[in-house]
């Protein structure tokens, strides 16, 4: 059995899926108005290691993530560079897609635009107004009347009176209720929008969710994902509408992932410690960036530092040696292993990824005893190790080239093999003081020779 942390409920839960054997989820994704941030990348990876774990335990998972491609922010950047705000989401769709691409995270099986579901999300409102869930203001702009939702704030714990104590009413709102959202923007005429019941306007952000989810997923499904940044007001807004829409549950399960921080403080542009994942990974390995986004529980927040970003690495490189060397290609596939028992106990509990590289430790202590004793055993426990790595997304590259590209672009492979070799002559031809001064070229580079019967090999010390 899978248990989950159901943010609905505020407790562990079975996973109980609406149909036998599959699994319904959707992800709040990703506003295209600019690069991909380290907090975008920590909701990517997050769900992406769910979807892989699920389907690894045999489900069929159907995974919507939505793109945001309409939406102030994305009109301001176009206004600001004077191009069409279509050019502005083709270009960070692009870019958001290359960066997913470098930290291993795979495509959803569906990427609905808000911008091809506005029949849909007319439709949608048009049922609330209908309902008396929602009413068109003299402006043109039509609200989600939080006041006629009696559960409103079930998600997130909120009251009518907190709820009331904090809100307000922007300039150029006309809300019956601070506590009301917008469903439908009026738009001048000449400005981004579509024809409607109420006027030329376009979406608010909030249905334009909820008309994407149900449409891709129907209007009850599994489980609805996203950081925990968006439980409210944005998914609590989307269950309000949806359920009023609908008359029914919204979604079984609530994940939500942790936030991320960098050294120890909330990630932001004021303060200077605001970083694109693209800018991340021209200074550091990608697969080590992975490793850190998953080497904490989903649930928990992250701390993002270079010394974090240390010890990724050296985790990595521990995994690595214990992977140089074996005949992972050829291994036979070992069944009911302790380990992988051990593994799945770690990530049935709410995929619980510290436990779970725990096991995969052990098995890097036992594969470097078996190396000495039974080879054929150690290279099966290596294909092991590197079947379950990857449902956490890493160690699939080849180990040496790991090894040695770890010590960064800046050292020339090709020339390290050549003092390699130039050292292995002189050893063969006795003349040990040329290999020792070989020896000392490559350590005052960081590069490390292990000497064994079928040659040297090396790698970088860290």
């Amino acid at each position: 059995m899978i248990t989950v942390y159901n943010t609905l409920t505020q407790r562990k839960e079975t996973l109980q899926p609406i149909e036998p054997g599959k699994i319904r989820l959707y992800v709040c994704g990703i506003t295209v108005y600019d690069y991909c941030h380290l907090g975008h990348a920590r909701m990517l990876v997050a769900f992406d290691l769910i979807v892989r774990y699920l389907r690894y335990r045999g489900l069929d998972v159907t995974y919507v993530r939505n793109i945001t491609d309409v939406d102030d922010k994305i009109l301001k950047r176009a206004q600001e560079e004077g191009v069409l705000f279509s050019d502005i989401t083709a270009r960070y769709i692009k870019a958001m897609h290359a960066d997913e691409q470098a930290l291993a995270i795979l495509p959803p099986d569906q990427e609905p635009r808000a911008t091809e579901h506005i029949e849909q999300i007319v439709a949608m409102i048009e049922t609330l107004v209908s309902k008396d869930f929602a009413y068109r203001a003299d402006n043109g702009d039509v609200y989600f009347s939080v006041a006629r939702c009696p559960d409103y704030g079930k998600l997130s714990k909120k009251n009518m009176d907190e709820l009331l104590d904090g809100a307000r009413i922007e300039v150029g709102e006309l809300k019956k209720d601070p506590r009301d959202f917008v469903l439908w923007k009026a738009s001048p005429d000449d400005g981004v929008g579509w024809d409607s019941p109420w006027g030329y306007g376009r979406p608010g952000w909030h249905i334009e969710c909820s008309a994407m989810s149900t449409c891709a997923l129907g209007n009850t499904f599994d489980i609805h994902g996203g950081g925990s940044d968006l439980k409210f007001p944005h998914h609590e807004n989307e269950i309000a509408q949806s359920e009023c829409a609908t008359d029914s549950t919204f979604a079984n399960v609530w994940l939500h992932n942790g936030p991320l921080r960098i050294d120890n403080e909330k990630m932001s542009k004021s303060l200077g410690n605001f970083f694109t994942i693209r800018e991340v990974l021209k200074e550091h390995d990608a697969e080590a960036v992975r490793y850190l986004l998953v080497a904490s529980q989903y649930r928990s927040p992250i701390n993002y530092s270079l010394d974090s970003l240390e010890q990724a690495q050296k985790g990595l490189e521990r995994f690595y040696h214990a992977l140089k060397g074996l005949d992972i290609g050829n291994a036979k596939s070992l069944t009911n292993s302790r380990f992988e028992k051990a593994f799945q106990a770690a990530m049935d509990d709410d995929f619980n990824t510290p436990e779970a590289f725990a096991v995969l430790f052990d098995m890097v202590s036992e594969i470097n005893r078996l190396k000495k004793t039974d080879p054929d055993m150690a290279s099966q426990l290596g294909a092991l190790l590197v079947r379950l790595a990857d449902i956490l997304g890493v160690l699939q590259s080849d180990a040496e080239e790991f090894l040695r590209r770890s010590g960064g672009d800046e050292l020339d492979a090709e020339a390290i093999d050549a003092l390699v070799a130039a050292r292995d002559q002189a050893r063969a031809d006795k003349d040990w003081q040329k290999a020792d001064e070989i020896r000392d070229q490559l350590t005052a580079l960081n590069v490390v020779v292990e000497d064994g019967t079928g040659g040297s090999t090396w790698r970088i010390e860290r």
